[in-house]
């Protein structure tokens, strides 16, 4: 039974993602300048050009989290680091089919060109900002392709887990991660916050779902992790005209869109592809966040993503200002370093909210008591005057039965001498004194125990 399930998840996961990032190899022996001119669409698109006058991602080191980087092409050359393999296989870097999606996503962040003044091959969004190469999923020729399919379920989410808190901890800004899988994690969602606390920009591709939009129903492509938990920036895929492709996942997670149909990329082989997916337009937008991040990088994760949301191109903003397709518009990534120019120079934004003003209050909304509360002295001395208070009712009671028992001389009279004593009433009632118990209050019942994570398959990359 456990296995039908996992082959059912790990079949759930295929298709949510299964169009992460188709590629075409670029027609006959496609020179780097001819490149350059494919690419072209791209970078005005977002708007980069007028970008790279402020910013060109000095000093960021982007984390790509995903098959593997082959820092050695020419495109990338001396600006790939490379961290810990967590995909579970051991499939070595000289292998044809190792890094194939990774090195793709990293020309697009960080190639820097080549040839006589960089003015050849492919250009990133941020060619100054270097790459952290973080190998968490194997690509669909890789030998070892089988075995990292049959991992137990929550082996995935537990490695890409691990790749996030590593990024973080080694220095990373800004954490790309195309990549995508069906059902929540626990461990992923901590190392997020782990992220998030460290001031650390998380984008992910918003899945290649679009088509199954309101297949089942529910009017939306199914959900796609990491790009809907909180916090990350979710992005959608949009072709040359702006306009979102049919793949491109249609639910509330996407926030923005970038190019994402037919983007040249440099391959670990040196050659260059056409490459289709929101994948691509994850990896632009992690380039347009290391370019805030190197000119302002006292920004937190919400000030930069709020930065790129709030000054997408005005073509591209939908009449209602958000959809579920293109989110609050296309990526402008010189507009984006103006605004985040506007947050750098406000004040800190103050932590947290007035508890009062929302949801009730909470605790902190209850009022003080109106009469403190007694200390152990003035309890003492309450018990000290109780004491002799009683003291002096028993005394006095003492006094009267003393009285009641002794005679008193009367008249005489022929009968002798009358006496006069102190007789009950009838049908006097007795005083006492009555405790009164509150019935036990019921006891609360314990917090709910929480849902183990069941991890969804990351999609691998297409081969070339």
């Amino acid at each position: 039974m456990l296995r039908r399930v996992r082959r059912a998840l790990a079949a759930a996961a295929v298709l949510l993602a299964g169009l992460q990032a188709a590629s075409v190899l670029l027609a006959g022996p496609a020179s780097a300048d001819s490149v350059r001119d494919a690419e072209g669409w791209v970078l005005n698109e977002l708007n980069v050009y007028q970008a790279w006058t402020m910013s060109k991602g000095n000093g960021v080191e982007v984390a790509v989290i995903d098959s593997g980087v082959n820092g050695n092409v020419s495109d990338l050359a001396g600006s790939v680091t490379y961290g810990p393999n967590f995909s579970g296989v051991s499939t070595p870097s000289s292998n044809p089919h190792w890094g194939v999606h990774g090195t793709w996503m990293a020309s697009l962040i960080a190639g820097h060109g080549n040839g006589p003044g960089d003015d050849d091959g492919i250009m990133g969004v941020a060619p100054q900002s270097t790459v952290l190469s973080i190998r968490v999923i194997t690509d669909t020729g890789d030998p070892n392709y089988a075995a990292y399919e049959k991992e137990p379920v929550s082996q995935g989410q537990h490695e890409l887990a691990e790749a996030i808190r590593y990024a973080v901890s080694h220095g990373a800004k800004v954490i790309s991660m195309s990549l995508g899988y069906t059902l929540q994690s626990a461990p992923v969602r901590a190392a997020l916050q782990y992220a998030f606390d460290h001031r650390v920009v998380v984008v992910a591709a918003a899945g290649n779902s679009g088509n199954q939009a309101g297949a089942d129903g529910s009017g939306h492509a199914p959900y796609s992790f990491p790009a809907n938990y909180p916090g990350v920036l979710a992005v959608a895929a949009v072709n040359s005209a702006g306009q979102v492709e049919g793949f491109s996942s249609e639910n509330l997670s996407v926030q923005v869109a970038a190019p994402g149909y037919y983007v040249p990329a440099q391959g670990r082989n040196g050659q260059y592809y056409w490459v289709t997916g929101t994948s691509p337009a994850c990896a632009l937008t992690a380039g347009v966040a290391a370019l805030i991040k190197s000119k302002y990088p006292q920004l937190s994760d919400a000030q930069v993503i709020s930065a790129i949301t709030s000054s997408t191109s005005p073509a591209s903003r939908p009449s209602g200002r958000y959809d579920q397709q293109i989110g609050f518009g296309i990526v402008n990534a010189a507009a984006a370093l103006t605004v985040a120019g506007r947050l750098a120079q406000q004040a800190p934004a103050a932590t947290g909210m007035v508890a009062s003003r929302h949801f009730g209050g909470g605790i902190g909304a209850v009022p003080s008591p109106p009469v403190p509360a007694r200390g152990p002295a003035a309890l003492i001395l309450y018990c000290l005057l109780a004491v002799g208070c009683l003291a002096v009712v028993a005394f006095a009671t003492s006094r009267l039965l003393a009285l009641r028992e002794t005679p008193i001389a009367g008249p005489s009279g022929a009968d002798g001498p009358m006496a006069w004593g102190h007789e009950p009433r009838p049908g006097g009632a007795q005083q006492g004194f009555s405790a009164y118990t509150r019935p036990s209050e019921p006891g609360a019942a314990g917090p709910p125990g929480r849902h183990a994570a069941v991890r969804g398959d990351d999609d691998p990359a297409e081969r070339p």
